[in-house]
């Protein structure tokens, strides 16, 4: 990211690395009550009995490819672009795939 007279400027897909073992997380921007986060796969998922248990509310929007979100009472969500899921507090939840043939571009916002 860059700035330009006090705005941040940036590009979603750009400055994508070459995934070989685990997804990258990119902060965007953070704030005392924000957090936006830019997160790439390619064929992760998460480990097998692995729950995301966060303290805040997540938005998570796939921008790029697709993936599958499981939750911990057995919910699965088929997400493609364009595709969004508010998930509360501490609902347990994890990534069960994503496309293992082009990048899958999340963007998850965290308040």
């Amino acid at each position: 990211m860059a700035t330009n007279s006090e705005v941040m400027v940036g590009n979603l897909f750009s400055n994508i690395p070459v995934l070989t073992l685990g997804e990258l997380f990119e902060d965007v921007i953070v704030t005392d009550f924000t957090r936006i986060q830019r997160i790439v796969s390619r064929g992760q998922s998460s480990p097998e009995g692995f729950w995301y248990d966060q303290p805040e509310n997540e938005l998570v929007v796939v921008i790029q490819g697709q993936g599958v979100l499981e939750f911990e009472n057995g919910d699965r969500m088929e997400m493609a672009v364009g595709d969004f899921a508010a998930i509360p507090a501490h609902r347990k939840h994890r990534v069960a795939w994503t496309d293992p043939d082009t990048e899958t571009i999340w963007l998850a916002i965290f308040y």
